[in-house]
């Protein structure tokens, strides 16, 4: 079920300058025969090129780059191939909605006594990407920058990172959302305003109807049902006081909250179960379906959380697989933090060393007709990512970003709910929880494996959002 991300799609507008059409006339094709035979095959790992030809009139960048948003990219790399005065290019980025990558790179990796005229006009764009950023910078354009050489050991880690987070920004701006009942009341730091998110994330998002969820759940394909029961089985492992109706009213959940995801072209939403719970048909709650289809890439929020959703989907376009999750108890004695939910987490970021766990919650946190069974989820040990998307002063975004290590713990018998522990590194837990609540951090989070704060980084200077670590 983890599926991975697409490689980003970037669009490759490479520069040259007019004038060495009659100075060097093989200037061009030179470069670009560089371009073709070692820089793309060099990029292909990291990223899906598109390229067509160097450019050097206006006509032809804002040309070049029209066709580029028509083919669909998600970012573009602009590559000086030698000096290009930037008011050439100023028009096309301006209008672009594009993310903007300027990647200072050239062929030549050492200037030695060797070294001449010709080696020098081969390898000159440096002094055009600052031309170029120059008047980006002045006109109000976002762009990332990025120095490196191909024969760079490893190079190009900085030019991947900016990619994905490039692709991120890009896909955020048709982010589909749902969300299912309302907000839970009173929990203050998911607030939201809808018009501020379409405008300034470009997130779309629509209610789901609780009725329509237990309508399909009831109307679910037997054999669907069935199928999916057997995946159960063999996948988890099953609590003793499972019964065949548990599976069968949690398949059902599953397969219907799948069918909306579905229909709607949902990338990420959310549920109220108190909002289920008010309608006496609802049979159980969809923790199973929501964790696995976390599995596949769709983002979570709790309890109405818009944001939560958004921010758990984003930080799995950055680096994937991610969970939605929230810090419940404070580890004093092992510096560290005790993570979970109700019952929603990534089963794809589970400990591999153990199936696991499927089981039915003792207590139902709302009424329900069922049981609420529920993946009780433990981490993979190893380094990690916790990030939160937020709200600022002044309605502006923010990320709360923090390297942490997932402690080798879990899963407990006693519990019935997704848990895992994490361990703050290079300090101490409460000077963590304080910078981490000064910084605006909600209570809802989420997290990746790995090390994502650059790319989380690259993310925020695009949005034009803060970024605090912690």
């Amino acid at each position: 079920m983890n599926a991975q991300s697409p490689k980003p799609r970037v669009g490759l507008l490479a520069l040259t300058l007019e004038l060495y059409e009659t100075l060097a006339p093989d200037l061009r094709a030179g470069r670009e025969k560089w371009l073709r035979d070692a820089v793309l095959p060099a990029l292909a790992p990291i990223a899906d090129i598109h390229f067509q030809r160097a450019v050097f009139r206006r006509d032809d960048i804002d040309q070049t780059v029209r066709q580029l948003e028509h083919e669909g990219v998600d970012a573009l790399l602009v590559i000086c191939l030698s000096y290009s005065p930037s008011q050439l290019s100023l028009p096309a980025l301006q209008r672009t909605n594009l993310p903007i990558v300027v990647w200072n790179t050239q062929e030549l990796y050492g200037v030695d006594e060797t070294f001449d005229g010709g080696l020098m006009t081969a390898n000159h764009g440096v002094h055009g990407t600052q031309d170029l950023c120059n008047v980006l910078l002045r006109s109000g354009v976002r762009f990332e920058y990025v120095t490196s050489h191909l024969n760079d050991a490893d190079g190009l880690r900085a030019l991947e990172d900016t990619f994905v987070a490039a692709t991120a920004v890009s896909r955020l701006r048709h982010v589909r959302l749902g969300l299912m009942g309302y907000p839970f009341p009173g929990m203050g730091d998911l607030g939201l305003d809808t018009t501020h998110l379409a405008g300034t994330l470009g997130c779309h998002w629509q209610t789901l109807s609780a009725e329509d969820f237990i309508r399909r759940a009831e109307n679910a394909d037997a054999g669907d049902a069935a199928r999916l029961v057997d995946e159960y089985r063999q996948t988890y492992d099953l609590a003793d006081d499972l019964t065949p109706q548990d599976l069968e009213e949690t398949a059902r959940a599953e397969l219907a909250l799948r069918s909306l995801v579905t229909e709607h072209k949902l990338n990420a939403l959310s549920y109220q179960f108190l909002a289920l719970g008010e309608d006496e048909r609802t049979v159980t709650i969809p923790f199973v379906g929501i964790s696995r289809l976390m599995a596949e890439g769709i983002g979570f929020g709790g309890e109405g959380d818009l944001i939560g959703a958004t921010g758990t989907w984003l930080l799995g376009q950055v680096r994937r697989p991610a969970t939605f999750s929230e810090i419940f108890t404070t580890d004093f004695a092992g510096n560290g933090l005790f993570m979970s939910h109700m019952g929603e987490c990534n089963p794809a970021m589970a400990r591999s060393d153990r199936k696991i766990p499927l089981v039915a919650r003792p207590k139902p946190i709302t009424r329900i007709r069922g049981r609420q069974l529920a993946l009780a989820v433990s981490l993979q040990p190893g380094p990690a990512t916790l990030c939160a998307l937020t709200l600022g002063p002044g309605g502006r975004w923010r990320l709360v970003a923090s390297q942490v290590e997932v402690d080798d713990f879990g899963p407990l018998p006693s519990m019935a709910v997704p848990h895992f522990k994490l361990k703050v590194t290079g300090g101490d837990v409460r000077d963590w929880l304080t910078a981490y609540a000064k910084a605006g951090g909600p209570h809802h989070n989420a997290l990746c494996f790995g090390d994502a704060t650059a790319r989380l980084q690259s993310v925020a200077r695009m949005l034009d959002a803060d970024y605090f670590e912690v």
